[in-house]
């Protein structure tokens, strides 16, 4: 396949339709897969090891820590990093970012086509996948390994809570503190500032003392109490926002591959 492999990857990168099955492509993704066999295959190894891999995997640069006198201490210098459950699964590592202290359980794949981000102390059930690629719906333009693919960016934001079995698909943004269903009703927090700005108090930050109704509810486990002026049904206005941007996202998509296939982009 004679395509330019700087411009190619720019391409899938943008979310524009691209060619996958290039050397250079097929090699970092040969590159993660092996990556991700010796994250999977790791067994019983220390907390440090298993950052090293996952490390590995997204190729962060970040230099480890001296190691400490005790694996207990060790362990504890990595407190902030990512804990990821195997099996996983990722496409090509380089376009995922994961924040601290979030949570991944088994069996998440992540189809990195375009950039994955997950914010921090979020956390995911089981059989989780981020599915950032597509492929044109024409099957004489999909065309199997020789026709072109795209994606859209999948942004997840801080606090959310992605269940098990959740499927996420390109060009989706889940925001902050999220659990993502139909809204049915919104819970009643500090932590969100437009909550926080209309009650005239500051947004609380975790970890904050100065917050001492939300700090002491916490202690007591309670339930937070839901304000009616906060429900909505599934026909709400939140839902609606979500249909608006993802309808936009697929007529983007259906007229780059109309414009691509009218210009011959793909042969006959």
């Amino acid at each position: 396949m004679n395509v330019d492999e700087v411009e190619n990857k720019g391409k899938m990168l943008r979310g524009e339709l691209y060619y996958a099955f290039t050397p250079k492509l097929t090699a970092e993704r040969q590159r993660c897969q092996h990556a991700c066999k010796r994250y999977n295959n790791a067994g019983e190894v220390s907390r440090r090891k298993l950052v090293e891999l996952w490390r590995d995997i997204v190729q962060d640069p970040t230099p480890m820590p001296s190691e400490a006198a005790t694996p207990e201490a060790d362990a504890a210098l990595f407190d902030d990093e990512p804990w990821v459950e195997a099996p996983l699964a990722f496409d090509y590592g380089t376009n995922v970012s994961v924040g601290k202290n979030v949570f991944i359980n088994f069996n998440c794949t992540i189809l990195d086509t375009c950039k994955v981000t997950i914010g921090s102390r979020t956390l995911f059930g089981p059989n989780v996948s981020l599915y950032s690629g597509t492929h044109p719906l024409d099957p004489a333009i999909r065309n199997g390994t020789r026709g072109p693919e795209s994606g859209g960016e999948i942004h997840i934001g801080e606090d959310c809570w992605i269940a098990g079995n959740v499927t996420v698909l390109p060009g989706v943004t889940i925001g902050r503190g999220s659990n993502p269903a139909r809204i049915l009703r919104k819970v009643e927090t500090l932590m969100d500032p437009e909550q926080a700005a209309a009650k005239g108090v500051a947004p609380v930050v975790l970890g904050d003392a100065s917050a001492p109704d939300e700090q002491a509810r916490l202690k007591r486990q309670e339930t937070p109490k839901v304000d009616p002026s906060l429900t909505h049904d599934h026909e709400g206005d939140g839902e609606k926002r979500d249909l608006q941007a993802e309808e936009k996202f697929w007529r983007a998509f259906a007229a780059s591959e109309k414009s691509a296939a009218e210009g011959g982009a793909f042969g006959k």
